[in-house]
């Protein structure tokens, strides 16, 4: 059990500004692989509760069509960029392949700000509530440093000088944009669908109740999703919690049984694939020829 801490201390030794790829790439990879992917769902889930935003998802049919593709493209750009920083050789390459994405759309900065900021609160938000431990400091400035980094070359405008300034603007956007739209329930919709095909039948069906639990009420009365029945809060309730302690008795343990795919759509990245390919508007299905052993 002491060593179960050994990491956060290491952590607290790093500086969260000078050294807040390494922070972030160990706490999102190593401390919490299962939670801060749960977190990323909640916040692309969350983006939907923005008609504009929506409106502009329904409108590609992706997540409609191929949900699967597009979340992997998601995961994939998002973790080489963390693995191996932003300013890697694979770094550079997915934030080409994101901002190419972004520039067939008439984006608002403050749309783009606000989906950044998800990247950070959301899991932060998951793992303070669901997590084996909260957490930190050190943690919680690596990410918002890591992800100014990634806005400040995606040119997103007006990016917030502080961790907690930012959350301010996180906040406040969505009392002001979550509003229900017709566009948001599809688009979510979708999404719960895709979250719950994760799972066998007929699991799959009490996954499907139990998920909408990871929303508060606001996002579920803009998603147009009904309130969860109390056996669903509480089967969510008790299987987060028994998780995340299971998490910090026997972490190897619940990382071999719940450790999913790095990607269901390209499922021999990233040996198999050219990462120019990975995103909307590449060719996904295009792959180079493996090098023979």
């Amino acid at each position: 059990m002491r060593n179960r801490y050994a990491t956060l201390r290491y952590l607290q030794t790093l500086d969260p500004k000078a050294d807040h790829e390494r922070i972030h790439r160990i706490s999102s990879d190593h401390e919490f692989p299962w939670d801060y992917g749960r977190g990323l769902e909640v916040a692309i889930w969350r983006t939907c509760c923005v008609p504009v935003i929506s409106e502009m998802l329904d409108g590609t049919g992706e997540f409609a069509h191929r949900g699967q593709k597009r979340y992997d493209e998601t995961r994939i750009l998002l973790g080489e960029m963390v693995r191996g920083g932003y300013d890697s050789e694979r770094g550079r390459q997915a934030l080409r392949q994101i901002n190419r994405a972004h520039s067939r759309f008439d984006i608002a900065n403050q749309d783009m700000l606000y989906v950044l900021s998800t990247f950070i609160f959301e899991p932060v938000r998951w793992i303070d509530r669901w997590a084996w431990r909260r957490v930190s400091t050190v943690e919680k400035l690596a990410a918002f440093y890591f992800f100014v980094g990634v806005g400040r070359r995606m040119n997103i405008k007006g990016l917030p000088t502080d961790y907690d300034a930012f959350e301010r603007f996180n906040r406040e956007y969505e009392r002001e944009r979550f509003q229900p739209a017709a566009s948001n329930h599809r688009v979510g919709t979708s999404l719960l669908r895709l979250y719950s095909s994760w799972y066998p039948r007929p699991l799959d069906a009490v996954v499907a109740a139990t998920l909408p639990c990871r929303l508060d009420a606001e996002a579920l009365r803009a998603l147009g999703i009904a309130q969860p029945p109390a056996w669903a809060r509480t089967l969510n309730r008790l299987g987060l919690r028994g998780h995340a302690r299971a998490e910090r008795l026997a972490p190897k343990s619940v990382a071999r049984l719940l450790t999913r795919p790095t990607s269901r759509t390209y499922p021999g990245y990233p040996d198999g694939y050219d990462l120019s390919q990975i995103g909307p508007g590449g060719d996904g299905a295009r792959t180079r020829e493996m090098p023979s052993a």
